[in-house]
């Protein structure tokens, strides 16, 4: 199973520098190697304010109690608060397999599907169905990355690529369920730690 960890980072007051330089060079060593065991996929730095030690992180585990594992046993994890997302493959997801080298920014994106009242049944079956077809195009594109469902009802997760976030609002209007869609997106920039994406 596959989960997306908020990870949000306050060193204490007074911590030397040397310490603080210590404990990251063992969290890079750890990242490393939970890379290597398949445990951790992928790190990004959402945008931040001055001061702010912020990652998103997606891990791989057979359940919450085997991550919480993980996480605990992450040197960063003194100074840490982590928010758990678990995730679970949406029916248009492309797939890990899929993924390759980043060639253009990459952008999480919260979607949020809510029909209007009175809106027709047989209107919003056909826009899932091109909805089905149309992630394929993208995704062979190159910009649709990774597709989850969410615990949140009618609520899913996508990771996208694009130019910049004007592309990826195109791309968004783009989508057959559009109108019937809130999104929410976030830009993402490399992180030291991140394990870079799966290679075909």
């Amino acid at each position: 199973m596959e989960y997306l960890v908020t990870m949000t980072t306050r060193v204490p007051e007074g911590t030397s520098p040397a310490e603080v330089d210590d404990v990251r060079a063992r969290e890079a060593a750890n990242s490393r190697r939970l890379a290597e065991k398949g445990q951790l996929l992928r790190l990004w730095r959402p945008p931040l304010q001055p001061g702010e030690w912020r990652t998103l992180g997606l891990f791989a585990a057979p359940d919450a109690a085997r991550l919480e594992e993980v996480l605990v046993a992450m040197p960063l994890r003194v100074w840490r608060n982590d928010e758990v997302k678990p995730l679970t493959p949406h029916p248009n997801d492309p797939g890990p397999a899929s993924t390759g080298a980043p060639v253009a920014p990459e952008f999480l994106v919260t979607f949020t599907l809510a029909a209007p009242e009175g809106a027709p049944s047989r209107d919003l079956e056909d826009a899932i169905a091109a909805e089905a077809v149309r992630t394929k195009e993208l995704a062979g594109e190159g910009h649709l990355v990774r597709l989850w469902q969410t615990p949140d009802e009618g609520r899913a997760l996508g990771l996208w690529r694009a130019e910049d976030v004007a592309e990826m609002q195109t791309i968004l209007d783009s989508l057959p369920l559009a109108p019937w869609l809130s999104t929410e997106t976030t830009s993402l920039s490399e992180h030291p730690n991140d394990p870079g994406p799966v290679r075909n």
